[in-house]
Order: structure tokens, then C-alpha cells, then sequence
């Protein structure tokens, strides 16, 4: 019989693979490279934006003192008396955020814990897709939606309604968020372990107690990350606000006036035909980055309150 020589088998490479490791490794610095670069562009695409933002806002704020911005009580950049109080606009985006928030939170959540704890397999696999599909319906779709149906319907309760309101955009803002804060709370709560669910259940409560006292705190973090998501949604959207809402400033908390929000009057003056460089023209980066500040204050506490109630399994 014949035998095979150890030597022979000792310097033959295992596999016959090792030739090709230089080829493999100069492949995966590639790959790793190419990841890289896809990564930075989101860094770097938000550090362009800061940088825009600052540094028209800085040529617009050598002219209007910062002070005046922020306590001012008019805006009226494009009057022959101009003024240039951002309170109006604040004042409008945060109430119409509020209104679509009190609307998707509760509803969000609830829609979440039904599909997390009660409903059957196949039904969630239906129902989730159907109900992410709101967020696929374009906006303007959603601001005539307000504008044409949900306006009229409110003046039947409220006669002495507008036309324009923040209510009725408020609304619909939080109708279209709802899958946001449902499909992250959701997947939140079903990453909670099964072992703690049999544990509440062996302690005797029931599926109620067990989703409202058990999995929710649990799933704490990533609910709130749904709420973070829905706000900033909520903060940013621009067409359902401008059709629904009107477009003039109004300082005002009443969600049954019309009032414009930061949004909306960016999208007005954008389309406008003011000359680039002006001080009116200025004042959209200067709303712009107002909008940055109260996202980037609300993402901070989001964070905040995720890191605090954090749960590791």
C-alpha cells in the first residue's frame, strides 16, 4: 500500500486557500472602505446642512438682534415695516405637534400592544403592512384631506370654525404618524424575552397586566424612540400645515385659529420671488435653524429619557 510523505503534506496549503488570502483581504478592505464612506455620508450631508444654516443665519442675525428674535411677538419680514419675533411661528409649529401627538401616541400604542400581545400571527402579518401603508400616502394628499373633509366635518361640532385651523392639520399629522410610533413601539415589544411574560403570567396576572405593568416598561427605550420619531415627523412636515393651517403668523395657543408654522413659511417664501442674499430672504435659514434647535433639544431629552430607563437582557 502506498503512503502518503508528511513533508509533502506539510507544505501543501490546507485547502489549497492560502494563495488567495492577499485577493480576500484587499476584498474586504474594500467592502470595509465602501461602508465606511456610505456612513459618512449621512455625517457629512448633516454637517453640510449645520453649516449652511449658520452660516446664512449668521449674516441674517448681524442685522436683527438675537433678542428681538426670540421675544418679539410679531413676524412680518415681508411688510415695509418689518419685524422679526419667531414666537408666532414657534407657537404655531408646537401646537399643531401637539394636537397630531395627542392624537398618534395613544392610538400608536395602543395599535402596538394589540399586535405585540394579542393578535394572532397571521392577522399581525396583515394588519402591520396595511397600517405602514399611511405613511406611504403623499402629504398633500393628507393636507386636502384636512383641508376638504376633516375641516368641514369639525365645523359641524365647532360652527364658528375657519376655514383654515391648526386643529384639523393637527390632526391628520397625527393620523399619518401613527405607523411610526405603532410599527418601533411594536417591534420594541416584541423583542422583550418571552421568559418574562411566562414569569408575570406565573405570578398570576393576567394578558393585560402582563402587556400595561410588564412589557411596557421593558420596551420602554424603544417606545420612547417611536415618540422621538413621531415628534420629529410631526415637527417637520410642511404641506398638510401649509394647506390646512393657512400661512398667516399668528401668536396664538388656541388650536381652533389658523396660524402659520416654521415650515409653512419657509415653503412660502421659498416659492416667492424675493432675490437671494436679502434680509428677508435670510430669515427662512434663520426659521430653519430654529426648526434644528427644537428637533435637535427634543432628540437630546429623547435620549436622555432612553438612557434612563434602559433595560438590558
Amino acid at each position: 500500500m502506498a503512503t502518503s510523505d508528511p513533508s509533502s503534506l506539510q507544505s501543501r496549503p490546507a485547502g489549497g486557500t492560502l494563495r488567495y488570502r492577499p485577493l480576500r483581504n484587499l476584498r474586504e478592505r474594500a467592502i470595509e472602505l465602501i461602508l465606511l464612506l456610505a456612513a459618512l455620508s449621512s455625517v457629512f450631508t448633516t454637517a453640510g446642512i449645520v453649516a449652511v444654516l449658520l452660516f446664512e443665519s449668521f449674516q441674517f442675525f448681524s442685522q436683527v438682534p438675537l433678542g428681538q428674535f426670540l421675544t418679539d411677538t410679531q413676524w412680518t419680514p415681508l411688510f415695509a415695516n418689518p419685524r422679526y419675533g419667531i414666537l408666532p411661528l414657534v407657537a404655531g409649529t408646537l401646537v399643531t405637534t401637539v394636537v397630531a401627538l395627542v392624537v398618534a401616541i395613544p392610538l400608536g400604542t395602543i395599535a402596538a400592544i394589540y399586535l405585540s400581545e394579542y393578535a394572532p400571527a397571521q392577522l399581525r402579518e396583515v394588519a402591520k403592512p396595511i397600517l405602514e401603508l399611511l405613511s406611504a400616502v403623499p402629504t398633500v394628499v393628507y393636507g386636502y384631506f384636512a383641508l376638504l373633509f376633516v375641516t368641514p366635518l369639525l365645523q359641524k361640532i365647532y360652527p364658528d370654525l375657519p376655514g383654515f385651523n391648526m386643529l384639523s392639520a393637527g390632526l391628520v399629522i397625527g393620523v399619518m404618524i401613527i405607523p411610526y410610533v405603532s410599527s418601533l413601539s411594536e417591534d420594541a415589544m416584541r423583542s422583550v424575552p418571552m421568559a418574562i411574560r411566562e414569569g408575570s403570567y406565573a405570578m398570576g396576572a393576567t394578558r393585560m397586566q402582563t402587556a400595561l405593568r410588564v412589557v411596557v416598561p421593558s420596551a420602554f427605550s424603544g417606545i420612547a424612540s417611536a415618540y422621538v420619531l413621531g415628534f420629529s415627523r410631526a415637527i417637520g412636515e410642511t404641506m398638510i400645515v401649509a394647506i390646512a393651517a393657512g400661512t398667516q403668523p399668528n401668536l396664538t395657543l388656541n388650536p381652533t385659529e389658523p396660524a402659520a408654522t416654521i415650515t409653512a413659511y419657509i415653503v412660502q417664501v421659498s416659492l416667492g420671488d424675493l432675490p437671494h442674499g436679502t434680509l428677508a430672504y435670510q430669515t427662512i435659514f434663520a426659521a430653519g435653524l430654529m426648526l434644528l434647535a427644537m428637533t435637535l433639544t427634543f432628540n437630546i431629552a429623547g435620549h436622555l429619557l432612553r438612557k434612563r430607563f434602559r433595560e438590558v437582557y
